[in-house]
């Protein structure tokens, strides 16, 4: 996936990894974070809670994301998925979201980030009746989730999306989501 420029020539972008700091695993101190980050060639460097969520500008956010996988590999021991959404993209999510005028709780709202939009085939092939308290709408390269009873009770998992699709994703919930979307705003150029 070809990112987009977060707007007006601006290059803020967002990095979303994938299982770290989670049940003890893959930990990854966020300091340590955004020194990889720095070294990899992104500037103006933010993180959002533990679980892997980074602001941050650069010219080359591809090849920031390379450095920053290669480095984790280097100096941890293991290999972790990057997803990058420029500033514009992150903030087209909040609007898109197809839950968003629905009396919904928005600790139940996710959006699962993918790493490429899956082939129209395994895009249909996503059962709705797996997880009956639970509704999902694919666009794209996102795949918005409103899970009915809690992620934690769902068998709408990360591994059922990636083997299903194709592809490989990370969820994060709205709130996290709108989150990151201020804080790109804040690390946007004033015009």
């Amino acid at each position: 996936m070809k990112l987009r420029k977060a707007s007006s020539g601006s290059n803020v972008f967002v990095a979303l990894l994938r299982g770290i700091n989670v049940g003890g695993n893959n930990m990854l101190p966020m300091k340590d974070l955004a020194r990889m980050f720095e070294r990899a060639g992104a500037t103006s460097v933010a993180t959002y809670i533990q679980s892997g969520n980074v602001v941050f500008h650069a010219a080359d956010a591809e090849g920031v994301k390379r450095r920053v996988s290669a480095a984790i590999t280097k100096e941890f021991g293991y290999t972790i998925v990057i997803v990058v959404r420029s500033a514009a993209e992150m903030a087209s999510l909040a609007k898109k979201n197809p839950f968003k005028d629905r009396a919904v709780d928005p600790k139940f709202l996710y959006v699962g980030f993918l790493e490429k939009v899956p082939e129209k085939s395994r895009a249909g092939a996503l059962d709705p009746s797996r997880s009956p308290a639970d509704e999902f709408k694919l666009s794209g390269c996102h795949l918005y989730v409103h899970y009915g009873s809690g992620a934690g009770k769902s068998k709408f998992t990360n591994a059922y999306v990636d083997a299903t699709l194709g592809t490989v994703s990370t969820f994060r919930n709205l709130r996290t989501v709108e989150a990151l979307v201020s804080m790109c705003a804040q690390k946007l150029p004033t015009k």
